[in-house]
């Protein structure tokens, strides 16, 4: 039999993939909280099953005797060292077709949250009562003829800008790796960076997290953005340099933030864009969510079935569906 860990996240026990893999793997849920948990605990996997809250850095692989693939339960597989996986012929496989229309969902959320100052009036209220009317929530922008600028138009980034539509915004979209068509496809232009930044009353992020894409949201690209402008993240918290957004909103240079992830979760708090969000007087247009977009009840299940599944492909012989890390 072959052994299968799951390294964070999925508390014991792990009847779905134990269901998936029945006859072919053990597996073994070890709860670790950082990649420091994990030296010594997984040498002997055939396979890992990594979600979102730990790191497989490459002296942790380094440690992997016959390890044949490890599989992040999510879209994002920044926290797993691709390079140093394949230098020990381990396959790294991602699951990036669940919970699409969960983060779209949230991603727009955010941005209806953020326009209508939802979070902001509703906390002042709390306190005050005062105003009771609609001056409690101006300035109000009508998001119908708006425009929403897209950063990444993937799988998600794509769904996101069709409820847009839906709402009648104007959609915008920045994504230079695009296949040629799909922006026909979908009915949204593709315009660069620059032009999207200046005219988007909100920029959504759908990136994953490169080099190219780490703080591609930064002091120089919020300069960019008009002060009346709402930023969301529901991608990956590095896209975003979290202590320049704290600043263009304590500032006014920006109408509001969305955010569901950040560099470090659970975030410190100490960390400026936590403090702003935290304080109680003026209360700033920022809503922050622990990092729940992905998640429905049938989202999650939907993940670690096509997790369990990549697995056992690969230890079956068969060819993975979603290797990331091989040519």
């Amino acid at each position: 039999m072959f052994k299968v860990y799951i390294t964070d996240h999925l508390a014991p026990p792990a009847e779905l993939e134990s269901r998936e893999l029945a006859g072919l793997a053990r597996v073994e849920c070890l709860l670790a909280r950082g990649e420091h948990e994990l030296k010594g605990r997984v040498d002997d996997a055939d396979a890992l099953i990594v979600f979102h809250e730990i790191s497989v850095p490459a002296d942790v692989i380094a440690g992997l005797r016959h390890c044949r693939v490890i599989v992040r339960g999510g879209v994002g597989y920044d926290n797993v060292d691709l390079k140093a996986a394949a230098a020990r012929g381990i396959l790294v496989c991602n699951v990036p077709d669940y919970g699409v229309d969960e983060v779209a969902d949230h991603a727009i959320l955010l941005t209806l949250a953020c326009n209508r100052g939802l979070a902001r009036t509703e906390r002042t209220l709390r306190r005050t009562l005062q105003p009771w009317d609609f001056h409690s929530v101006e300035p109000v922008p009508r998001l119908a003829g708006a425009t929403m600028g897209i950063v990444g138009l993937g799988r998600i980034g794509a769904a996101t800008a069709l409820r847009a539509k839906a709402m009648r915004m104007r959609v915008i979209a920045y994504d230079p790796y695009l296949r040629p068509g799909l922006d026909k496809s979908f009915g949204v232009p593709l315009v660069s960076l620059d032009t999207l930044l200046a005219e988007s009353d909100v920029v959504s992020l759908h990136t994953p997290l490169t080099d190219e894409t780490r703080h591609i949201i930064n002091a120089q690209t919020l300069a960019k953005m008009k002060p009346t402008a709402l930023l969301i993240n529901t991608a990956r918290g590095a896209t975003v340099d979290i202590n320049a957004l704290a600043a263009a909103l304590r500032e006014g240079r920006l109408a509001g933030a969305g955010i569901d992830v950040l560099p470090q979760e659970p975030p410190a708090a100490s960390d400026p864009l936590i403090q702003l969000w935290q304080q109680e007087d003026p209360v700033i247009n920022l809503v922050i969510t622990p990092h729940t977009a992905f998640y429905s009840d049938a989202g999650s299940v939907e993940m670690r079935t096509k997790a369990a599944q990549e697995v056992a492909r690969v230890l079956r012989g068969e060819a993975p569906k979603n290797c990331v890390n091989r040519g």
